[in-house]
């Protein structure tokens, strides 16, 4: 429907913004100038405690500093009651005493069709309140009453009661002169198949009246006193007022209360959210008998940037954790995202309160899981990842899982998430690697204290690596610092890397900083390396003689050098431990019958150890012969030659 022209500003000069919001929020009266028109609060669309959330009532204008939620009195109510935009107008118009322009007939017949469903809805609640209360509402008080609901708690939550009679309500409705397609339309009642009067919905079941974000009862879900009922849970059907998947129980109080600071919980059913909120735990909602839908996830981020999902421990909760990770993944934005709280197994929320009180359940909420978390546990519990096939088999699920979310940046962070994760299942570190016991025996036999620690200065130096094993330390040291200055070809080297034992406890966790973080670039490497290690353990590597001299140290950033450079580094060290291999199985075969196959094993290692330390490049250079035997570059022949002639023909008089 178009407005006239002048309307809207018309009702905006009738609004006062602060009015409004006032009903929302609570002012900061020692940042606010009222006389001004400058307002300030905590922010009503996302949970804080400062005041960042800016009126400017005579411009007629919201800010958040902290959301950056913005807009004027219409944007306002559409966002904190949940309705469209004409909805949202005839609020204002109504608080403003304007009466609303005529709409065409159909759609003025539809609104007021929807008037008069919400008036019988409402009849239907009283009717359900009063049976309650009566001798046939017995046996749903007693099992109220052992779940733990107090005759205030009831009343609260309007619970009522349908006896088990076929027109109980119709007839009542009746009586008060309600139109059958009204009782038909909202829900309350359903046609004969046989030709005989409508019957009622609800029979023989406890009611929960179900109202949207404004406080309309909308529809009504009922739970079975018979338990043989085959439908313990049984909703209104959809009709002009109730749309289940655009609705949520108890949305209106718990954003109120996520409004002033309580975490929104998302529970599974009625009585868990009734459980929550006489817990303690105001801000409860829950989705009618159905997996949470896109819809759904957008109204609980407008109540809170990280709603909490509280489900069963069990398998089917896990599943529907699963479900609902799935829906959020290509939903997710900077600062919207989901928590999980995982119940006890054999518990639901209302167990829990009841059995161990409000602080287990709060612990459980402060702890909740974030969705990577979960995530990652949904693909590697229980399962055996001991081969190549297996690890790729879990790195495409994960993928698949990543590639769902739009958010590039959000993308990156699962993504380093992940990463981190596989690196503390695939590579843990030995965390207990060169620990000593807290007494050691020696050659005599006797026990005594292990010797002191070292000091920092000395763990870093090269005496740790002096002996056979110093030159495995010095190649190291070249590798880590190409990597450092490259990170980029270190994809190329990972799996070797990751093979490698460090003896010196600086380089292991510069190793595993750098598999860690190289892809996200130098700058971010640098910065973790400086937080974890400290700048000045990089710097004293750097600064060694054999490593300030490496071809990548002094072109950082050339991949080219810095791959051949790492290359034949990473071939040398193979190469001297396959010879330190040899040596030690040729050692165990000479205490036996020595032969010719063990000295020609020795050789070939000998051999292969040599081939690696000499240079890998081709060497593609021409060579002279001297005159005393020796081999001469003959580009560099040339080169000093032709200086030399330039020398001649420069001198005065030539």
């Amino acid at each position: 429907m178009s407005l006239p022209p002048g309307f809207l500003d018309e009702l905006r000069t009738r609004t006062s913004l602060s009015q409004v919001v006032g009903r929302k929020v609570m002012w900061d009266t020692r940042k606010s100038n009222q006389g001004k028109g400058d307002m300030w609060s905590p922010c009503p669309f996302h949970q804080e405690k400062t005041a960042s959330f800016h009126v400017d009532d005579r411009k007629g204008f919201y800010y958040c500093f902290g959301c950056h939620a913005k807009g004027d009195a219409i944007s306002f109510v559409r966002e904190t009651e949940n309705v469209d935009f004409m909805e949202a107008i005839k609020i204002l118009a109504a608080e403003a005493g304007m009466t609303m322009p005529e709409r065409d007939p159909q759609a003025q017949a539809k609104a007021d069709k929807r008037t008069e469903l919400a008036d019988v809805m409402e009849i239907a609640v009283q009717f359900f309140r009063l049976q309650l209360k009566t001798a046939a509402g017995s046996a749903a008080r007693e099992y109220l009453d052992r779940r733990g609901l107090k005759e205030a708690t009831q009343d609260r939550f309007e619970i009522g009661f349908a006896p088990d009679a076929w027109q109980g309500l119709w007839d009542h409705l009746k009586a008060k002169n309600v139109a059958d397609d009204l009782i038909l339309g909202a829900g309350l009642a359903k046609p004969s198949t046989k030709g005989g009067k409508p019957y009622d919905t609800f029979r023989g079941r406890i009611m929960f009246p179900i109202r949207d974000a404004r406080g309309r009862c909308i529809a009504f879900g009922g739970r079975a006193m018979d338990p043989n009922d085959n439908a313990k849970y049984l909703n209104s059907p959809e009709t002009e007022l109730f749309d289940k998947s655009r609705t949520l129980y108890n949305h209106g109080p718990a954003r109120e209360a996520a409004g002033k600071g309580q975490p929104l919980i998302v529970a599974e059913g009625y009585m868990d959210v009734i459980a929550l909120a006489e817990g303690g735990f105001g801000a409860a909602v829950a989705p009618l008998g159905t997996a949470v839908t896109e819809t759904q996830l957008q109204m609980m981020w407008r109540v809170a940037d990280e709603p909490v999902i509280a489900l069963d421990g069990d398998t089917a909760g896990l599943r529907a954790a699963h479900r609902v990770i799935d829906l959020a993944l290509p939903l997710l934005e900077a600062g919207k995202s989901l928590r999980f709280a995982l119940m006890p197994e054999g518990k639901d929320p209302d167990d829990l309160i009841r059995a161990e009180g409000k602080a287990a359940l709060q612990k459980l909420v402060d702890n909740a899981l974030p969705m990577v978390q979960l995530l990652w546990q949904r693909e590697t519990e229980a399962r055996n990842f001991d081969s190549p096939e297996r690890k790729a088999a879990l790195d495409k699920a994960l993928r698949e899982k990543i590639k769902l979310i739009r958010d590039p940046s959000i993308r990156s962070h699962y993504g380093q998430a992940i990463k981190d994760m596989r690196w503390e299942l695939f590579n843990p570190r030995r965390a207990n690697a060169g620990a000593v016991g807290t007494r050691r025996r020696t050659g005599s036999g006797k026990w005594q204290p292990p010797p002191a620690s070292a000091m920092p200065s000395t763990k870093s130096s090269l005496l740790v690596a002096a002996g056979d094993d110093a030159q495995m330390q010095l190649r190291l040291g070249v590798i880590l610092a190409s990597l450092v200055a490259t990170p980029q070809v270190c994809e190329e080297f990972e799996v070797a890397l990751e093979n490698l034992e460090c003896a010196n406890p600086d380089h292991a966790r510069l190793r595993d900083l750098i598999l860690r973080h190289a892809d996200a670039g130098t700058e971010t490497l640098n910065a973790h390396i400086g937080t974890e290690i400290g700048e000045a353990a990089l710097e004293k590597l750097m600064a060694l003689p054999h490593v300030a001299l490496a071809p990548p140290v002094r072109n950082p950033g050339d991949a080219d050098i810095a791959r051949m450079t790492i290359a034949e580094e990473l071939a040398k060290i193979d190469a001297e431990r396959g010879l330190n291999a040899e040596l030690v199985e040729a050692a165990e075969d000479i205490v036996g019958i020595a032969d010719e196959a063990v000295t020609w094993r020795l050789g070939q290692a000998a051999e292969a150890r040599n081939r690696a330390i000499r240079s890998q490049q081709e060497d593609k250079a021409e060579y002279d012969l001297g005159e005393n035997g020796a081999r001469i570059n003959r580009g560099e022949r040339e080169q000093f030659d032709a200086l030399l002639d330039k020398i001649k023909f420069s001198k005065p008089g030539r």
